[in-house]
């Protein structure tokens, strides 16, 4: 009905006189209405916070599933992996990588960065000064591993409890990290 609306005005357009262009207009009229939704839904997709179709095209833009951390099986999940690379602004700065390890599951961590001694800068005593060797040496101190809790029905046998699998968050800070630095994982 609302294609016919509009058709041009006139007698050429008037169905009682020649009613083939309303019956034209009404035999493509539900395929024309498919396509603006079938448009209004791809405007949609191109947002990852709003996508339901393109999930796994997303993840093939955003290099997922990761080599680090292995393959998110709930569609959830690979959704949330998919925003937060789409929203994660990288940074080099200590605080970036002291984030993403409290994000994989260290609390506590921090980074340290060994720094080379300079005239007016080094102190007598100070532990964060370290030799001309060391000055592209940076340390993550992540502190005690989060004990796991085993949930009824998820756990199967070989699974480690008490402790986080460490390979995951040094291979993510590992990828990330200065080409030019060395990075070190202090467990204590």
């Amino acid at each position: 009905m609302q294609l016919q609306q509009l058709l041009p005005p006139g007698p050429a357009w008037d169905p009682e006189l020649y009613p083939m262009p309303a019956i034209v207009a009404d035999a493509i009229a539900a395929e024309l209405a498919r396509v603006d939704a079938r448009a209004a839904d791809l405007l949609s997709e191109m947002f990852p916070g709003t996508l339901r179709e393109l999930l796994s095209d997303w993840e093939r833009v955003m290099g997922l599933p990761d080599e680090c951390q292995g393959n998110t099986a709930s569609p959830s999940g690979r959704l949330r992996e998919v925003l937060r690379r789409f929203s994660d602004a990288g940074r080099q700065d200590p605080l970036y990588f002291q984030e993403m390890a409290q994000r994989l599951g260290y609390p506590e961590a921090r980074v340290i960065e060994w720094r080379t001694p300079r005239f007016g800068l080094a102190r007598f005593g100070s532990s964060q000064f370290g030799s001309w060797d060391c000055q592209f040496v940076w340390v993550v101190q992540l502190g005690a591993l989060r004990a796991k809790e085993p949930i009824f029905g998820n756990a199967q046998f070989g699974d480690r409890f008490g402790a986080n699998e460490t390979d995951i968050v040094e291979c993510v800070i590992r990828r990330y990290a200065p080409a030019h630095t060395v990075v070190f994982f202090d467990y204590s």
